[in-house]
């Protein structure tokens, strides 16, 4: 019988997409660092945050539980969203907030494309139309910028190795980011104390500075947070939907409050990736919909 959506859930997956969404704004705050010490920063005071939370619940002891295999997948996770926590802090604070959004409409052409090379699924004819025109706007999109969109491509890929991860790994939401934090907290910890030792910690510097980033701790938690919860609950088609609100306002962040220049080429490009997205998403709806009856007559 095919899962449906629940309100709850598509609540929880909108309000982590606007939340991303609005991350130029705060991450802008933190120009005065470097990517990597954000990063580390983000990694320590979401561990710390989400293993107090754990204790006020009397959870910690759930850790423990947590086989090898978990432990992998968690490894992996926690590789692909740091490496997409430092493209997307490094584009905003170079000035890209126009291809850190490009990135996240590419997103979802990104997962279905590792579906077609990674498990041989199989795709309908809509659906290579749409890659195809995915594929054409990165090249519009290359020749505009007389370079590759690394950040926009780095960030699509980090994000949907990220998003196929925590479809199958087997924690709920808090265990999960707890188990990532806890793989990545050591490497985290270290550069830290490597910057305060050699006198390079913006942390240091000031009480200001000192509390926006202890401030990116729960900033980064609440959304992961709503993410977990609502790829357990709602189908990745509907999660594709939602994920649109994210680079639709991180879009309008970049050329209506940053002012970054858009092109013709540049409005080509994008046109074409919304194209292969209207495409895309069409297909995707069309197919919901004929499997109803089929569900339906399951249920009799």
């Amino acid at each position: 019988m095919r899962r449906t959506s629940s309100v709850p859930g598509v609540v929880f997956g909108g309000g982590a997409f606007f939340l991303w969404g609005a991350f130029p704004a705060f991450f802008g705050l933190l120009a005065f660092a470097d990517a990597t010490e954000v990063v580390a920063q983000r990694i320590l005071w979401t561990l710390v945050l989400v293993l107090l939370l754990l204790a006020g619940m009397g959870r910690l002891r759930d850790l423990r539980g947590i086989d090898r295999r978990t432990w992998l997948l968690a490894t992996a996770a926690s590789a692909a969203i740091a490496l997409n926590w430092g493209v997307y802090v490094y584009g905003v604070n170079s000035g890209n907030v126009v291809e850190c959004a490009l990135g996240y409409f590419i997103n979802p052409l990104v997962t279905v494309a590792f579906g077609v090379v990674i498990f041989r699924e199989r795709l309908a004819p809509a659906q290579w139309v749409a890659l195809g025109l995915g594929a054409s706007a990165v090249v519009v999109l290359t020749v505009d910028y007389g370079r590759p969109p690394v950040i926009a491509l780095t960030l699509a890929a980090a994000f949907a190795i990220y998003g196929v991860i925590k479809k199958v790994i087997r924690l709920d939401a808090l265990r999960g980011i707890a188990a990532e934090g806890v793989v990545a907290a050591p490497f985290a910890l270290a550069f830290i104390l490597v910057l305060v030792c050699t006198g390079h910690s913006e942390f240091t510097s000031s009480v200001g500075h000192g509390a926006l980033m202890i401030s990116s701790g729960p900033a980064t938690l609440l959304p992961l947070l709503l993410f977990a919860v609502a790829a357990q609950k709602v189908p990745l088609s509907t999660m594709g939907l939602l994920q649109y609100l994210t680079p639709g306002l991180q879009l309008l962040w970049g050329v209506a409050v940053m002012h970054e220049p858009m092109p013709a080429a540049r409005w080509a490009g994008f046109a074409l990736i919304w194209t292969a997205l209207a495409i895309f998403t069409g297909h995707a709806l069309s197919r919901a919909r004929r499997t109803v009856p089929v569900d339906r007559e399951i249920l009799k």
